[in-house]
Order: structure tokens, then C-alpha cells, then sequence
């Protein structure tokens, strides 16, 4: 059965991007096609500044959002990283396998250590190795597959060579991963910046939908998206980046085609109206089912217990394994 692992990491509220580039694939395929591993990862929260109660917040809330979007307990996995220990076990044998050099050249880290050096912030070393945490990840279990978007593309690629490396040196120990993206709606964008990812930790929220925000905001930030000049109303990523982002949200809120969508409406406000309506609709039964768990917490905790126990029957026994394969003595 082919095993694939994923993880959201508790730095913001969990946006649309998140569901249309990730979750919704979770639900809708991977728990159903093999066995499925989701993770909060909430290790990679500490690599830059942050407030421990807002983790903490972030981390539960980013659970129970996963549930609420269809993931289901019988069906999966899904667990808080940092409640199974073999994660940062097995992430400091990956850095006695990773070399600086090619950690130094992950666009994240270049992007975000430039931020925090303008923000007057040190920079952690963790925001340097992070890229080795997140192939520990997704080695501890035999992962198979990743479901990821294009940003985080380059780290699958640096876990693949982290595994050959492993393996030609220390005898056959992990599965080589491959990465999986959805067709449509892999990366969406900012709606008042289309030309950036719409992120969680983004300073300003204006184009940025939030799985948890009401329908009246849902559609004034659908509405107000910036748009491109000119009237025609075509799919073009490079010309019209607006308009390309709002025809991708239509499509993959209803199933269709953004070039051929762009055929039906001759101007931007039915375009936005009729988006904001489909936003709206795919996000209300998740904000629904939010609630309803949000009232019942000690189900999202007995979800994530039993998961972490499973999550750690599969990964201590590879983990293990791999401590021998590098020379380590084992514990009598």
C-alpha cells in the first residue's frame, strides 16, 4: 500500500490556499488511495520568532480545521509532530548527512532569513536546517508519496538526495519520496498581490481568505481582489495575474476550467460576484463542522493521542534501524 505523509506547519490561521492546494487533496484522494499520514507540524513553527501560547493556539485549532475539512480518523492518521519524538531523532542524522552548502541554497531560508536580518531579528539556526526536520518527516515513515505545492517542491527534492545519500552510505534504509501536486489551484495567490503566494503569516490579511471567516468577509475580500487593466476577460498568469488567480479560485471551487471559464463572463464584477458566491459555499460546511468540534475538545484530543501512538509504532522501528545503519551502539 503505497504510505504518503503531509504536514501543515501552526505559524497563522490556515488559509483558502492551504485548503485548495493541500487539504482538500487529503480529503478527497490521499486517505482514500493509501495509507495516510497528516501532521501539524509544529516544530517548524519555532525557526523564527513566536509566541508559545499563540503555538499552542495555532496547533489545536489547525487539527480540528483538518478534521472539520473531511479528514477522518478511521481512514488516516493525523497527529501533532512534536508528540512523536522520532522526528527530531532522526532529524540530527539527516544533518550528519546534509551538507551546508546545499542547505544555504533553499529559497525559503534565503527569503526568510533576509526578512528577519530587516526586521532586526538574529537568525535561528533552525530556520537554516529546517529543510532537514521536514525530510525526517516524511522519511520516518517509508513515505511513498508527498502531496505538496510548487514552494515546497525543492525540500522533497533535498529529502530524495538526503535518502540516496544515506542509503549508498550506510546500507538500504529509507524509501525514496516522490512529490504529488493537484492540477489546478496549486499555488493560489494573494488577492491584493497576485503575483505572491496567499500565506498565513502574511502582515496584511486583505487577500487572504481564512477558513474561518464569516461569509460577509469572504465575499468583501473576493470582491475588492485586485483585478487587471483592460475589460476582456481572459486566462493569461503572466499578463493578468488578478484575473488568472480569481479564474483559478472559480475553477476549483466548482470543478471547471479557468480558460474556459474566462469564456463565459464579459466583465470582472460578475467574475468576483460569482467567486465570492463559490468561496463562500466550499468554505461553509468546514467553518460548520468547526464548531461543532471546537465545542467537543476532548475528541480532537483523543484523535490526536491515538494518532501520535500509530504515528510512532510506524516510525520508531525504520528510525531505530537507521541509528544502527550510522554506527550507533544500541541501547542494552
Amino acid at each position: 500500500m503505497t504510505r504518503i505523509f503531509s504536514g501543515v506547519k501552526p505559524t497563522g490561521h490556515l488559509t483558502l490556499g492551504n485548503y485548495l492546494g493541500a487539504v482538500r487533496r487529503w480529503v478527497e484522494v490521499d486517505q482514500h488511495q493509501g495509507e495516510a499520514l497528516f501532521s501539524v507540524v509544529d516544530l517548524h513553527a519555532l525557526t523564527v520568532e513566536h509566541d508559545p501560547a499563540r503555538v499552542r493556539r495555532l496547533s489545536r485549532q489547525a487539527a480540528t480545521l483538518l478534521l472539520a475539512s473531511g479528514l477522518d480518523p478511521e481512514l488516516c492518521t493525523l497527529f501533532v509532530q512534536s508528540h512523536v519524538d522520532e522526528h527530531a531523532r532522526l532529524s540530527y542524522l539527516l544533518e550528519c548527512t546534509a551538507t551546508d552548502g546545499e542547505l544555504r541554497r533553499m529559497i525559503q531560508y534565503k527569503e526568510k532569513s533576509v526578512r528577519a536580518r530587516e526586521a532586526g531579528q538574529g537568525v535561528r539556526l533552525s530556520l537554516l536546517t529546517y529543510p532537514v526536520l521536514m525530510a525526517a518527516d516524511i522519511l520516518a515513515y517509508g513515505t511513498d508519496e508527498v502531496p505538496v505545492g510548487e514552494d515546497q517542491t525543492q525540500h522533497v527534492e533535498l529529502t530524495r538526495d538526503l535518502a540516496l545519500r544515506f542509503n549508498q552510505r550506510y546500507g538500504h534504509t529509507f524509501t525514496v519520496p516522490r512529490a504529488t501536486r493537484p492540477a489546478v489551484a496549486a499555488r493560489v495567490m494573494d488577492l491584493q498581490d497576485p503575483t505572491s503566494k496567499m500565506g498565513k503569516s502574511h502582515e496584511n490579511g486583505a487577500g487572504i481568505v481564512y477558513l474561518l471567516d464569516d461569509a460577509d468577509t469572504v465575499r468583501r475580500k473576493v470582491m475588492r481582489a485586485v483585478t487587471d487593466s483592460g475589460r476582456e476577460v481572459v486566462y493569461d498568469r503572466d499578463v493578468k495575474p488578478g484575473l488568472a488567480n480569481l479564474l483559478d479560485l472559480m475553477a476549483a471551487a466548482t470543478g471547471g476550467n479557468p480558460e474556459e471559464l474566462a469564456g463565459v463572463y464579459e466583465s470582472y464584477g460578475a467574475l468576483k460576484k460569482d467567486t465570492a458566491d463559490a468561496v463562500v459555499e466550499l468554505l461553509r460546511p468546514v467553518r460548520e463542522r468547526h464548531a461543532e468540534l471546537a465545542a467537543d475538545p476532548g475528541y480532537v484530543d483523543r484523535v490526536l493521542r491515538e494518532g501520535a501512538e500509530r504515528a510512532r509504532g510506524i516510525a520508531r522501528p525504520l528510525v531505530d534501524r537507521a541509528y544502527r545503519a550510522i554506527g550507533l551502539l544500541p541501547a542494552a
